[in-house]
């Protein structure tokens, strides 16, 4: 078995509740409040800048060149490809750039893109590639759920497209493969780390949603 399929089996609980999550769900029966949505989309630009700050650092340390290009192609991809989409929905919901960008990070997302941080800078490059790879996977594996299932709603379906496509879809079967080659050349004690790490990453990618919804704000 390939070491991503034991990741996988590993946070299969988590999946499961991220597909039972109202926010999830509510992409597909068009339930989720437009105010979650919206709250949801500039936490993610925000996020975006640390999480391409991550992948750049994994390029740095990358022991192939190909990883190189290829995280770095990636960190370049995720303020670009994915600004343009965030970028439709603030026209929509009449926000600027400046406005965004003056949005403070909530609770969770400070959470996670400090953790990403933290291991992309000073854990070993396996545990770092490890750490990224579930806001790959889970997004891509979220929007091929909710894509069988539809949406009536023309913004949330423009949404799950995107992360449903073919072409993120290869995007994150690059990742995907790079992981299974840098687990082989490392041990048991190793690997291990590099599950601890997928693992949390991935209940925090069921937080991000969860704080979506909720419209998680700073309690003082």
């Amino acid at each position: 078995m390939a070491f991503t399929s034991e990741l996988w089996q590993a946070i299969a609980p988590i999946y499961a509740a991220i597909l039972r999550h109202p926010f999830v769900r509510g992409l597909t029966d068009g339930t989720l409040p437009r105010e979650s949505f919206q709250f949801y989309a500039v936490q993610d630009a925000l996020y975006l800048r640390d999480f391409a700050r991550a992948l750049s650092l994994a390029a740095a340390r990358a022991p192939e060149d190909e990883w190189i290009i290829m995280f770095n192609e990636h960190a370049a991809g995720a303020l670009r490809v994915e600004r343009a989409l965030h970028e439709g929905f603030f026209k929509e919901f009449g926000l600027g750039p400046d406005a965004v960008a003056a949005t403070p990070l909530a609770p969770t997302n400070l959470a996670y893109t400090s953790y990403l941080l933290a291991v992309a800078y000073g854990a070993p490059y396996h545990e770092a590639m490890a750490a990224v790879l579930p806001c790959y996977w889970i997004y891509w594996e979220v929007g091929k759920a909710l894509e069988r299932a539809g949406s009536p709603d023309p913004l949330y379906a423009r949404w799950i497209g995107t992360y449903a496509s073919e072409e993120f879809g290869a995007v994150v079967r690059a990742v995907i493969t790079a992981t299974d080659l840098t687990a082989a050349r490392v041990g048991d004690q190793e690997r291990e780390g590099m599950r601890r790490h997928f693992v949390m990453t991935s209940r925090y990618e069921w937080m991000f949603w969860d704080m979506g919804y909720r419209r998680e704000a700073w309690p003082v």
